[in-house]
């Protein structure tokens, strides 16, 4: 069924009303390989058919969906949640004023910061909320194209825009595992020790790590073989010495509440979120006295992968273990070899004392 472009009394709502029927369709668009729970997912769909009363409500429901197991949403949802935010500011009257230049000027805006990684999603994402109101809107038999295609937007042009991850010194990671085994969590310590040990020794995803089953986990000799779900439902396998993790997973607490028989579940036997191992990871951050500028969970793979570089030289092995579909996403940790400078450095010392 379509609608008018502006179905309702505002700018804001009418906008509401669009990014409600796209987020339902993305969802039951995106695979549901990774759905745990179709309960959550079904209210999700009512109420996204009701409507909400503001953005923060919709995020809401985006969250929710996201924790039953389609974390893609995200990847469409967040671009638009903060063009959304910030075209607020400009108090149009119509959907119809929007066009291509202003779409620019507000990615402008607020990619200004972001990896070009990100500026790609954030294109993709107004892109195909755009194409999707060009296909869902019409009055009087007549629908109003937007065609936005986003070709000479200059902020993902070359790489001048990517930026170095966060990561921490070797220093700073023997103050991190220390702080690992003294930060106290409650009824939870042993749990979120081992999962953050799990990420930190073999640069998992945290959407991996949560995903983690016990029988996925096996021994051979000296070391623990976890077999890991990556995106796009394939698989590959991780090593960790048992030495690192042993005592905890002989001690974890199993609950058996978790119909998918998940190691990492909270007290009603559904997974951990995404959100939750972050708040974990900037508790023992603060612990340890550490100061990033990210500190969410996934600071600890791009600290796995930049070690992992700088000790044994080979991309191919980091591209292996982080499981990277594509070598060059691999090569940004080459960044972090210094060995080449550290020579540059000597040259000129040399040229000094000449």
């Amino acid at each position: 069924m379509k609608y008018p472009l502006d179905c309702e009394k505002n700018f804001e709502k009418s906008f509401l009303f669009w990014l409600c029927k796209y987020v339902k369709f993305k969802l039951n668009s995106l695979s549901n390989k990774e759905l745990k729970n179709p309960q959550n997912l079904a209210e999700v769909n009512f109420a996204l058919t009701r409507g909400v009363k503001n953005i923060q409500e919709l995020d809401a429901l985006v969250k929710k969906a996201r924790n039953a197991g389609l974390s893609g949403v995200n990847t469409y949802f967040n671009p638009l949640k903060k063009f959304f935010e910030y075209i607020s500011f400009y108090k149009l009257y119509s959907l119809k004023q929007i066009d291509e230049e202003l779409i620019v000027e507000i990615l402008a805006g607020i990619t200004g910061t972001l990896s070009d990684a990100s500026k790609k999603n954030y294109r993709i994402a107004i892109i195909n909320f755009f194409d999707f109101l060009d296909k869902q809107n019409e009055e009087d038999s007549k629908s109003h194209i937007f065609d936005i295609n986003l070709k000479n937007w200059a902020g993902i042009k070359g790489l001048s825009g990517v930026k170095l991850p966060e990561f921490m010194s070797e220093e700073e990671i023997k103050k991190f595992l220390k702080a690992i085994d003294t930060t106290d969590f409650k009824n939870n310590t042993i749990r979120n020790r081992l999962i953050i040990k799990i990420i930190i020794f073999t640069g998992i995803r945290v959407s991996e790590a949560i995903n983690i089953k016990m029988g996925d986990i096996s021994e051979e000799n000296d070391l623990y073989l976890i077999r890991i779900r990556a995106k796009g439902n394939k698989y590959r396998i991780v090593m960790i010495k048992k030495e690192l993790i042993e005592d905890l997973l002989k001690n974890v607490s199993i609950n058996y509440l978790s119909k998918d028989a998940l190691l990492f579940v909270n007290r009603k036997g559904t997974v951990l979120t995404q959100a939750y191992v972050s708040r974990i990871v900037e508790q023992i951050l603060f612990k340890a006295g550490i100061r990033k500028q990210k500190n969410g969970a996934h600071m600890l793979r791009h600290t796995f992968a930049t070690l992992l570089y700088k000790k044994q030289k080979d991309l191919v092995l980091v591209q292996e273990a982080l499981g990277h579909a594509s070598l060059n996403t691999s090569r940004i940790y080459t960044h972090f070899d210094n060995d080449k400078l550290k020579l540059a450095a000597q040259v000129a010392k040399e040229l000094s004392e000449k």
